[in-house]
């Protein structure tokens, strides 16, 4: 069966308007719904490592998550996003076959690269390469578990997510106790993965699919069109932290890693609003896109717009924050992490105003055009971050970041206009005279 593709898809819809806006607003409620739960249990790990490990042995955890951002990345470049553009709203049958393969795709690429991550963490040895080699371990229930979340928003039931999540998080408790006892990095890196394991585990209950890693192949060059693409664009993003996370370990130190990390989580509850409403919004977007084309701009702005809105608010209640709290939460990593609030916010906003447009750009499957987006962005991510580090140590190259996520939000939005004239013109209606 030949996937259906949002470009040039055409459905008629008798729901009342007020009907639709219910039911959008359901489906972003669980979205949101699904990364706080996600982001409770990634939260409670980073702050007890900060808090009982000190910034050092914190910089080492960053190392190992950042790394993890990466593998994540590609999984969700070959398997899960291309699922999300070509399978939301679909029919149940075209679903459930498109997930099994994009699942065991998934599932596939964490076995491959969790061995490569295993054989360097014990080739590296030292402080890091413990913590890399469990990740090695973990890696394919971590990446089955994200392809679920994926999975069950491109079918529109967001409250399965959720209720993955939460079992993610229940398991992650006992976990946890037992890490505590160990009292190091690579033991809280396996409680971490281990709990995602049983919550991709119950995953496969939830939808009563079973991933076919032999069908990963097969799925890899259907989707090749697309697949290849999101592949290095979003390498590029999280490769892109990845490069500046060792670089500013390289030349301030590995507590400077740690700092920014601590920033970063302080920033938490609004980048679980902004990676939940991620899961949605292109499904949404691409919806958008087949029931009402001429809204997609004026979506995407809204989108963009709330959220970098939000962030700048956020951040202005983190400068409000006691010293004490602030303590209580991240220990002694505040000293270092509380100089770095506003570069941050400016970081998150811009990114969350670049959100709405790169949504627009997947549902409109202009994959060439998000590719050149995302390369520039980190390019000048990566700059600004080394540059300003080189320059005026962790501070300079928070504000080097922020820079770079600004600049680059600008050139989505950019490329979005382009894409939407282009898009009109190409389905202006052909006017009969006789």
């Amino acid at each position: 069966m030949t996937p259906m593709t949002t470009e040039g898809a055409k459905t008629r819809t008798t729901a009342p308007a007020g009907s639709a806006k219910r039911a959008l607003v359901g489906r972003l409620s669980w979205g949101l719904a699904d990364q706080a739960a996600s982001s409770i249990s990634n939260f409670a790990v980073g702050m007890y490592v900060a808090r009982t490990l000190g910034v050092t042995a914190f910089g080492v955890f960053s190392l190992a998550w950042v790394t993890y951002g990466v593998v994540l990345n590609v999984s969700r470049g070959l398997a899960t996003d291309p699922l999300v553009v070509r399978f939301s709203g679909v029919p149940v049958a075209s679903w459930r076959a498109a997930v099994a393969r994009s699942s065991g795709t998934a599932l596939g690429l964490g076995a491959l690269l969790g061995s490569a991550c295993l054989v360097a963490g014990l080739a590296l040895g030292g402080r890091v390469g413990p913590a890399f080699a469990c990740l090695g371990v973990v890696l394919p229930g971590l990446l089955l578990q994200d392809a679920w979340r994926f999975a069950f928003f491109a079918a529109g039931t967001g409250r399965k997510a959720f209720v993955n999540d939460l079992v993610w998080g229940i398991a992650l408790g006992p976990a946890m106790v037992v890490a505590a006892h160990v009292d190091t990095v690579s033991a809280f890196v396996l409680a971490w993965g281990a709990s995602a394991a049983v919550a991709g585990a119950y995953g496969c209950l939830q939808s009563g699919i079973r991933p076919r890693m032999t069908g990963a192949r097969g799925w890899l060059r259907e989707q090749r069109d697309l697949g290849y693409r999101y592949l290095v664009e979003n390498v590029a993003l999280s490769g892109g932290s990845q490069l500046r996370a060792y670089g500013l370990g390289a030349i301030v130190g590995v507590g400077a890693v740690g700092a920014v990390r601590g920033a970063e989580l302080l920033m938490g509850p609004f980048l679980a609003v902004l990676m939940g409403l991620s899961l949605v919004t292109v499904p949404e977007a691409a919806r958008v896109l087949r029931q009402a084309p001429h809204r997609l701009g004026a979506f995407c702005f809204v989108l963009g717009g709330g959220q970098a809105a939000a962030a700048v608010l956020w951040g202005g209640a983190l400068l409000l924050m006691p010293d004490r709290l602030g303590e209580l939460v991240l220990g002694s990593v505040w000293n270092d992490s509380s100089l770095l609030i506003v570069p941050i916010t400016l970081s998150v906003a811009g990114a969350g105003l670049g959100t709405g447009a790169a949504a627009g750009l997947r549902a409109l499957a202009a994959a060439r055009r998000s590719l050149r987006c995302q390369l520039f962005a980190s390019a000048c991510y990566v700059g600004g971050g080394l540059g300003g580090a080189a320059v005026a140590g962790t501070v300079g190259s928070a504000w080097g970041v922020a820079a770079a996520t600004v600049s680059g939000s600008a050139v989505w939005w950019l490329q979005l206009r382009s894409a939407l004239r282009e898009r009109h013109r190409n389905h202006i209606p052909e006017v009969r005279t006789s």
